[in-house]
């Protein structure tokens, strides 16, 4: 096999104009493609993140709660790497959305740190 990249990671919300604004218009990522699937009453909205990687966002009628505390086998978070972590703390703070505090990676030595989105999926920050 030969992998060559991320093409996209797919994300199930239960509010799909709340998670819409929460990562177009706080989030900043750019509308690729928006499609509503009226057989399943359903958005598929595909979301660009840098040059190659995009995030597919689908609404579903009434999709069971994701546990995260404690954590459950499986994907455990998105994470995005950022040139200004401080600066986008302070872009997320001023949308009232919650940060915790910065950590350092112990191997690289890098700055991190977490936020959730609006179904409180843990989002990482890491420095580039």
């Amino acid at each position: 096999m030969n992998f060559t990249r991320i093409h996209h990671i797919a994300i199930i919300c239960s509010n799909y104009e709340r998670s819409k604004h929460f990562y177009v218009n706080i989030l900043g990522l750019n509308i690729i493609h928006e499609h509503y699937r009226a057989e399943r009453n359903s958005y598929k909205l595909d979301l660009q993140v840098g040059e190659h990687t995009q995030i597919e966002l689908f609404s579903f009628e009434h999709p069971p709660k994701r546990p995260s505390y404690p954590e459950a086998c499986g994907l455990r978070h998105l994470a995005f790497e950022v040139d200004d972590i401080d600066a986008t703390i302070a872009h997320l703070q001023k949308h009232k959305i919650a940060v915790e505090p910065i950590r350092i990676d112990p191997v690289t030595g890098k700055q991190f740190t977490f936020f959730h989105d609006p179904d409180d999926l843990p989002i990482e920050l890491y420095e580039r």
